[in-house]
Formats: C-alpha cells, structure tokens, sequence
C-alpha cells in the first residue's frame, strides 16, 4: 500500500514507527523525499494537506479549528478534511480570492484560544470537536490526544464544557482511552459502545491462551473479542499466519472473536452495529446456558 494512503489510514498523522512497520523504511524515506508526505517534528509525519490548511487560514484572516486544528496538534482524525476547517470572527467577512475551498465557521476567540496565529488551542480545540462532530469522530480526537499526552488539556476542555453539548463532551471524554492504536480502532469502539450489554475495552491482555494476546477490543464478561482488521497489517504472509492462528486459539478457548474491515467501520457503521448487536445477544445466551453455547 502506498505510503500516503497508510497515513490516511492512520488519520493524517504517524509516527515514524508506526508507519515503518505499515510499509518499509525505504518507502518512507522516499515519500519524503518526493514530498508526499511531511514531517512537521522528528519523528513524526503527516499528508501535505495540513501545509496547505495552514495556507488556507492565512489567506483568510483566520486560524485553523475542529479536525484541521486536530491535526496541527499532531491528533490523529477519522477523516482527514478534503477542505481545512477554518474559524474566523463572526464580524469579519472573509476574503473571496482566498487559498483553496475551505469550511468556515465563525467564532469569536480570545487572543489566548489561539496558538501562533495558525490554530486553536490544544483545550479549544479538544472543547470544539468534542461538542461538534459526530460521537466516533470525536472519540478519534479525543483518543489521540490522550496518545500524545495531553490528558491535561482535555481535562480542560472538559471543564469548559457549558450549555449546549456539554453533556456530550463530558461522554466522549469519559470514553476516551490512551490505548486505542488510531482513528480506526477509536471508530470501532465507538460504534461498539452504542451496542446495549457489550462493554468493551482496548488492548486488554488474555493469558488464557498461548502465547498470550491483547486484541484491539474486549469484553471480558461476554467473552468477545474485536479485531480492527486492516491490509496495512498484513503485509506478508507471515503476519497473516500470526494473526490466523492467534484467532482460531481464541476461539477454541471459547471466545467470540469478530473481524472487521477498515471500509466497513468507516462507511457502514450500520452493518457493523447489526453484528455487533446479534453477537452479544448470543454472548449474553451463551453467558445464561453455557450448556448450549
């Protein structure tokens, strides 16, 4: 797969390692070296549409905000944003012949919810998409930025919350988890959290096989375990074996182990949701007459 659409993938932003192990050493130095992709800090790289966000804002007298500014954090997203989310104060009207589509949201800022004249804050930021986007778009946000470390601001953020939508930024802060991977598995859970009786949490560790194993989601009441299954691991042969064998131990041992697809949990949360549902209604059966399981 080619390095670009590993990162998009990932949510417009990696780490060198992640996206080494997705692809190859070679191909990531190429990439850099054509400019396909970027690297904003040692370490870490991200698709070349934030560069141009950035240039965006600019050129309209506005800063960067919701998954744009996610991603100016050095957050992973869900989708990265075709056209840059872009805040520019309700009283301005924003120059025409700016740099590229974009999709403005007027907001009045304090001097101090922004940060270099280029985006929102780390708390704003986390205070806007929490309250603003769908539930699984904001759990990928919030996920990452627990990943990055900054557990801090969205506590903050948190704190801010007023009014409107404060409910739903209290939810999604009380759900997010450092150890989702990316936006994929965030996505997954998220979809997975709105299933009535299925309670699953990431990168939790089962010894009841060999060699032990930590699947990206699990319930450990319902035995049921959930894989955000994509080709970017799957590399070789090798670790396709791997992964074959681990399930099928699994499900000796009496697990209900469910594979999923990057398209599906990104395009048809309803198909998920539905198998999801049927599942754990065979889970809770089983669980109550473990005679018929």
């Amino acid at each position: 797969m080619d390095v670009t659409e590993v990162l998009r993938e990932l949510g417009g932003v990696a780490t060198r390692a992640v996206l080494v192990k997705a692809t190859s050493r070679l191909e990531v130095d190429r990439a850099v070296e054509a400019g396909s992709i970027l690297v904003p800090a040692r370490g870490r790289y991200a698709l070349p549409t934030a560069d141009e966000a950035v240039t965006a804002a600019h050129t309209r007298s506005g800063v960067l905000s919701l998954t744009s500014a996610a991603l100016h954090h050095g957050w992973a997203v869900k989708t990265v944003p075709n056209e840059p989310h872009i805040a520019v104060p309700r009283a301005r009207k924003p120059p025409r012949n700016g740099w590229g589509p974009v999709q403005i949201h007027y907001v009045d800022l304090d001097p101090a919810d922004v940060v270099g004249d280029i985006a929102t804050g780390k708390v704003i930021t986390l205070l806007q998409c929490l309250r603003s986007l769908p539930y699984d778009e904001a759990l990928a946000v919030a996920d990452s930025a627990l990943r990055a470390g900054d557990r801090q601001a969205l506590r903050q953020a948190v704190a801010l919350a007023r009014g409107r939508g404060a409910a739903r930024v209290r939810r999604v802060a009380r759900d997010a988890r450092a150890e989702a991977a990316n936006p994929f598995e965030s996505c997954l859970r998220a979809i997975a959290n709105q299933v009535p009786g299925l309670n699953v949490q990431p990168q939790v560790l089962i010894t009841s096989v060999t060699p032990w194993c930590r699947p990206d989601l699990v319930d450990t009441d319902l035995h049921v375990a959930l894989e955000a299954d994509s080709f970017t691991w799957h590399s070789d042969r090798q670790a396709l074996a791997r992964d074959a064998r681990r399930y099928n131990l699994l499900v000796a041992d009496g697990w209900w182990v469910l594979r999923f697809a990057w398209e599906d949990v990104m395009f048809d949360a309803g198909y998920v949701r539905s198998v999801l549902t049927r599942v754990a209604e065979l889970a809770k059966a089983a669980a109550h007459h473990p005679s018929a399981a």
